[in-house]
């Protein structure tokens, strides 16, 4: 054991596999005195206090942890860096709201002390609400994606980000054209792809703000480097919808689209999925493709209810995303929170274990990132967080009152948030306090 290995002990508890494929008892693993070792920014034991601390060479200092519960760090596969500043903006369905809030504000990051100013703010928000890992938009400037990755690159995070792409139906002022975002996405991968642990991905926003040309490249800059990431939205509100099928009448529904320019795969990630048929959930399976579910979001914007039995039953890859700003909380115990009342309204249940699954392993997943984050199994990243049974007098109080992990995990996720999380650790570096 090196001498840069250190211990933290608690109440320790992660999942190990989909509830929804393996039942809930055997999709996690609880320590109610657990001990996590890490070494190198990776994790090199997990288990019983009483079984590991033996085996400790004296010299290891051990962090102990009481009223508190150590799990995976967070993981949100969709968020706006560049809409940061507008979360919270009042009264518009998505198209209208695009164009009021959402399109004036990435204006600004063609300024790149603008975009390293709020790159800053955007990371430190992320890990006070114990989220280790994201995929990204950035505006359609390169510099806000070179002010995100300096911050992310700093701080040693797993993060994945990309320039958005859009060379139609926006202001000029935030529009590409076809060459010039697939020269500037190929720039942008040659300098931050694979750099750390960063990753870069193709970003076209949605189907109706690229012409065919730059969807074309959008999937040639896929082909010729492996591993990218692409990141866009899908079926997220009726009248978006609707405008899919004007501007690509040839097609036979929204995801078609994007299967034809061959942006379907492993780690093409579509952010919402609120209105998608059987037909086009068996070939989001089919070519491993992941929906982001955002529920903050959708309420929000009032975009509709997310399916997850529906993507459960043709075992679609999901992924929990807060989608600021049009969602409005950075905090995955928060959109969990909504996504147990989504799941409410349409006669169906979410266990805690499945919410836990959602905002951890089932991102790494969604992902394809599950051999490096999202469960505290022996050689992942060292990216955990620490949540704190007292953070608030409520939650305390109620904690008290609980009898099992599973009432517990389900009074952290409904009434926690940013106050619940005590410690952030990125590559075993702690990354945030409260």
């Amino acid at each position: 054991m090196s001498a840069t290995c250190k211990a933290y002990r608690a109440a320790i508890l992660h999942s190990i596999a989909d509830p929804a494929e393996v039942g809930i008892e055997a999709s996690y693993q609880y320590f109610e005195d657990g001990l996590l070792l890490i070494d190198n920014g990776k994790i090199s034991a997990l288990g019983h206090a009483s079984e590991l601390l033996p085996t400790l060479p004296s010299d290891v200092e051990v962090q102990h942890y009481q009223d508190a519960l150590i799990t995976p760090g967070f993981i949100d596969t969709h968020i706006h860096f560049p809409q940061t500043g507008m979360i919270g903006s009042y009264g518009e369905q998505l198209l209208d709201w695009l164009n009021t809030y959402t399109f004036p504000c990435e204006k600004q990051f063609a300024d790149k002390a603008h975009a390293d100013k709020v790159a800053k703010i955007f990371i430190e928000e992320l890990l006070r609400n114990g989220t280790t890992t994201a995929l990204v938009f950035g505006s359609v400037h390169p510099e806000s994606v070179d002010a995100f990755f300096e911050e992310a690159e700093r701080l040693d995070l797993r993060m994945i980000a990309g320039k958005v792409m859009m060379d139609r139906n926006a202001p000029d002022y935030l529009t590409d054209t076809a060459e010039s975002g697939y020269t500037e996405s190929k720039a942008l991968i040659e300098r931050w792809h694979g750099k750390g642990r960063l990753h870069y991905a193709v970003t076209p926003r949605f189907a109706p703000t690229s012409t065919p040309e730059q969807l074309t490249l959008a999937g040639q800059l896929l082909g010729e480097f492996p591993d990218l990431y692409m990141h866009t939205h899908l079926s997220e509100n009726l009248k978006e919808i609707d405008w899919v099928k004007d501007l690509f009448p040839e097609r036979k529904g929204y995801l078609d689209v994007y299967d034809h320019f061959k942006l379907l795969g492993e780690r093409s990630v579509f952010a919402h999925g609120v209105h998608l048929c059987d037909e086009e959930c068996q070939r989001l399976a089919e070519t491993g493709s992941a929906v982001a579910f955002c529920p903050t979001s959708n309420l929000f914007l009032g975009s509709g209810l997310f399916n997850l039995p529906q993507a459960e039953k043709f075992k679609v890859k999901v992924g929990l995303g807060t989608d600021v700003g049009a969602g409005t909380s950075f905090s995955l115990l928060n959109t969990l929170n909504e996504a147990y009342k989504i799941m409410q309204l349409q006669g169906a249940r979410l266990s805690p274990f499945k919410s836990l699954y959602l905002a951890t392993l089932g991102g790494a997943q969604a992902l394809s990132l599950d051999e490096r984050i999202g469960s505290l199994k022996p050689g992942n990243d060292a990216d955990f967080v620490v949540l704190d049974y007292k953070a608030t007098p409520l939650m305390d109080y109620r904690i008290q009152q609980s009898n099992s992990i599973d009432e517990t995990l389900f009074v952290l996720m409904t009434l926690g948030d940013d106050r619940t999380v005590k410690q952030t650790f990125a590559a075993g570096r702690c990354v945030h306090q409260r």
